[in-house]
């Protein structure tokens, strides 16, 4: 793989979509709407509530009584609905399946149906037949500013361009291709200067072609400046072009809003140092412990394991290997969060990968 060769060719991308980016967030608070949840069951039968206790939304503080549910249409296809946070195609979602069998998800569209959002998910076994799997899913949408020393940011990528962006310091994100299925994501002014902060979350989006699935292939920091290189692939683990949306958070959960939530974590097993840190206990409280077989990790959150949780996991790293949960974690006041990663042909194998939580208080 010929990476350097591709970095000036992508510089002049990136320069060119900054141009079709939207106009800078107005002022509001941060995040505007969102939801999370875990389908346990994604053969039950229509518009069954989802686990209560894996689940929350920003639909809650007005509608108390209302849950996040959802509807199989296919094998594989499952569509989860947000109560009352309807907001369009606006936002960002991410998918990350639930068993240890090596299927992989994909985000098909995501959009408003009455008051409510849906967030539309097709799932893969290994070699790209579409079937059933449990998986944990979110939703978010943000505008406005926040002040210095929290920061959010994310991005969609659609049709060869940046269809929508978020950056909580105002500035713009910018994207652009380096190669087939190869893509350099920058988000301004939202990092610790030459310092690599934060957790990064990417979810593949392909509503028209076969199975896709994308990684981080590695990220850094240039001053204050988030660079990610997004690498996707198909089914069989070639390097392919494909929507996605990517997200990135420090100091503050994947979806965006701080206190509530309050409790929360990511840590990223290739890098350390600020990636790996812990709204009560700080940076470096996380852990990762080997398990068996070899491929198989343990990722324990101290203290923020409280209420309603969620979790969601991405590899980072060379090749097609992708990574994601187990089983549902675990939490009483720790929350472990057990991990699985895979080559293309859905065998477990040792690889690097990057691990957020949140409560939703």
């Amino acid at each position: 793989m010929r990476l350097r060769t591709f970095v000036t060719a992508a510089l002049a991308a990136v320069l060119a979509a900054s141009a079709l980016a939207p106009p800078a967030p107005a002022a509001a608070a941060t995040a505007d709407r969102w939801g999370f949840a875990y389908v346990k069951d994604p053969t039950v039968a229509a518009w069954t509530v989802l686990d209560t206790s894996r689940q929350w939304g920003s639909w809650k503080a007005a509608f108390p009584a209302a849950w996040a549910d959802g509807v199989k249409l296919a094998p594989g296809r499952f569509q989860v609905r947000f109560p009352q946070v309807g907001a369009g195609a606006r936002g960002v979602p991410h998918v990350t399946p639930v068993n240890r069998t090596g299927h992989y998800c994909e985000v098909v569209r995501w959009f408003q149906s009455g008051t409510d959002e849906i967030v539309d998910v097709q799932c893969h076994r290994p070699g790209g037949t579409r079937e059933d799997t449990p998986f944990t899913v979110l939703w978010t949408t943000s505008s406005g500013v926040v002040a210095a020393g929290t920061s959010h940011a994310y991005l969609q990528w659609a049709s060869g361009a940046v269809a929508q962006w978020y950056n909580s310091t105002g500035a713009v994100n910018t994207a652009g291709p380096v190669g087939v299925g190869q893509y350099l994501v920058r988000l301004p002014g939202v990092g610790l200067a030459g310092v690599l902060a934060g957790d990064v979350q990417v979810t593949a989006v392909q509503p028209n072609a076969g199975p896709r699935r994308c990684k981080v292939y590695s990220w850094g920091a240039v001053g204050a400046e988030v660079q990610v290189y997004v690498f996707c692939y198909d089914q069989a683990g070639a390097a392919v072009n494909t929507d996605f949306v990517l997200s990135y958070h420090r100091r503050r959960p994947v979806i965006g809003s701080l206190g509530p939530p309050s409790y929360f974590g990511y840590l990223g097993t290739a890098v350390g140092g600020p990636t790996n840190d812990n709204s009560v206990l700080g940076v470096g409280a996380n852990t990762v412990a080997a398990l068996v077989p070899a491929g198989r990790y343990l990722a324990t959150f101290p203290q923020v394991g409280l209420k309603e949780t969620h979790a969601q996991v991405v590899a980072q790293g060379a090749g097609s290997n992708y990574c994601h949960l187990t089983q549902a974690w675990t939490y009483t006041t720790n929350a472990d969060v057990d991990v699985i990663c895979f080559d293309n042909t859905g065998a477990v194998t040792p690889h690097r990968f990057l691990a957020t939580f949140t409560s939703r208080i």
